[in-house]
């Protein structure tokens, strides 16, 4: 039944919340000179929030989150750098044209030959001591081809597809890590959502008691420090309404900070946090999944098997290396006038027999990274079995803490009526009632607590294993 004030010799009804909102504005446009919003204004505000489901905003932060379009940008690098290894498998044709002069006379004596214009004058000795400056215009057609290098081009290839599925992986990872991102931000605005409601019905219970302790009051029954001490409560949970608001608003931000939109977007979740049953497999399960399904263990994987390619690539070094080379020319004195042509061919073979020992410092080097990785490998084993073992043991925790704060509740609540009506009897003090009426507004907020980690641990559980997706049981229950 809703209170009804007597003001001035007028009963004034209590406004409900859409009536306080309406008002608030309405002050602010008079203070600010504008003019008042209407009612249907405010409400029309009010809707402008889309409704969200959680599986939308994983769809949404899948797509528009900048770290996935990060670790997308790395896998067309790395699909980048395998064409690039690929193309030494062909030969490289070159195109030049150059224009020069000169008269050194081996230049022009060349020249000449080159350009068919050698004549027998040109065997005279002053002409071959100082000869006349000549000009070559040359147009080249050049090609080379390396036939074999002792497998390195392969190997190289081979390295860049291994660091491509690494890329993959790594885009995997970041895929689970922001749906746990989104997750935890989806139910955090839910819980902050439900703090909310916690502080909006502790102020109700606040001002019960304070009208409580009014009413006796005024009839001789108590002494004026229980209502001073009913008003402070209730000051006390307006600031904690006040700080939950606050936090819900700070929650959507994060939201949206989670789904890469921007932060001022206004999104209605269409869910609402409950309870939610969680069983529990055996823990050498979970982690036996973990080790088989870790997009980052898989990557690491990938990397050792590229660092192996690495490796034998720095020993095909040490092998020979054949080259098929070729040639057109053609000479002109002038850009556009008649000359000469030849051509080049040939086969190259090429096998260094000392560099100072760069090869082998090379080789050492790619070994060292080999024992590096293998390390790294193991020592992301462990951690992997340990983000098992704690993502486990809190959701267990979070579930058994709910059935003990639900349990909790339902006898605080009670505690709470027995309470009241004992006050009201005279037969408890004010600092009873308080006392209780804050276990209650605490184990409320345990309660949703515990129900939010319980939300949070399953994702957590999932991302630990490597199995969280955007079709998980989570996401879309």
């Amino acid at each position: 039944m809703q209170r009804q004030a007597l003001v001035s010799g007028r009963v004034v009804m209590p406004l409900n919340r859409q009536h306080r909102r309406t008002a608030t504005l309405a002050l602010a446009a008079l203070w600010l000179g504008l003019p008042a919003p209407t009612e249907a204004q405010v409400t029309r505000g009010a809707q402008a929030a889309s409704t969200l489901t959680l599986a939308q905003a994983v769809r949404v932060a899948l797509e528009k989150n900048p770290l996935r379009k990060a670790a997308l940008a790395e896998g067309k690098a790395a699909q980048a750098e395998v064409r690039e290894a690929r193309a030494d498998f062909f030969p490289r044709l070159t195109f030049s044209e150059s224009g020069l002069r000169s008269n050194d006379p081996v230049f022009v004596f060349g020249t000449k030959l080159r350009q068919h214009r050698f004549t027998l004058d040109d065997f005279s000795l002053n002409r071959l001591n100082t000869p006349t400056p000549a000009g070559n215009f040359a147009t080249r057609f050049s090609g080379n081809w390396n036939v074999f290098d002792s497998f390195a081009t392969r190997l190289n290839v081979q390295r860049a597809e291994y660091l491509k599925d690494a890329a993959d992986r790594q885009l995997e990872r970041t895929d689970q890590e922001l749906v746990l991102r989104v997750v935890e931000a989806y139910d955090g605005l839910l819980l902050a959502e439900k703090t909310r409601e916690v502080a909006e019905q502790s102020v109700r219970t606040a001002q019960s008691i304070l009208d409580q302790s009014k009413t006796r009051f005024e009839s001789g029954l108590t002494v004026e420090a229980d209502l001073l001490s009913a008003q402070v409560n209730l000051a006390e949970r307006q600031q904690q309404l006040i700080r939950a608001r606050n936090d819900a608003a700070l929650a959507l931000a994060q939201l949206a900070s989670a789904m890469g939109v921007p932060l001022n977007s206004a999104y209605q979740p269409q869910e609402a946090l409950a309870e939610r049953s969680a069983g529990l497999e055996d823990l050498a399960r979970y982690e036996q999944r973990a080790i088989q399904n870790r997009p980052d263990l898989k990557r690491i994987g990938s990397e050792q098997a590229a660092q192996t390619k690495r490796m034998a690539a720095a020993k095909s070094a040490f092998g020979p290396r054949l080259n098929v080379l070729a040639s057109l020319e053609a000479d002109h004195a002038t850009f556009v006038g008649n000359g000469g042509n030849n051509w080049l061919a040939g086969v190259n073979l090429e096998f260094d027999l000392f560099q100072g020992g760069a090869k082998a410092a090379r080789l050492a080097r790619e070994r060292a990274t080999e024992e590096q990785l293998d390390a790294l490998r193991r020592v992301a084993e462990d951690a992997v079995h340990l983000d098992v073992r704690r993502a486990y043991y809190d959701l267990d925790a979070a579930r058994q803490q709910v059935t003990v704060a639900r349990s909790a509740l339902a006898q605080a609540e009670e505690g709470l009526r027995i309470n009241q009506n004992r006050y009201e009897a005279g037969l408890s003090t004010i600092t009873d009632l308080l006392r209780v009426e804050e276990s209650v507004r605490r184990t409320r907020a345990d309660y949703w607590q515990a129900v939010y980690r319980v939300e949070t641990g399953l994702a957590g559980l999932e991302f630990a294993t490597g199995t969280l997706s955007p079709h998980s049981s989570v996401v879309t229950p």
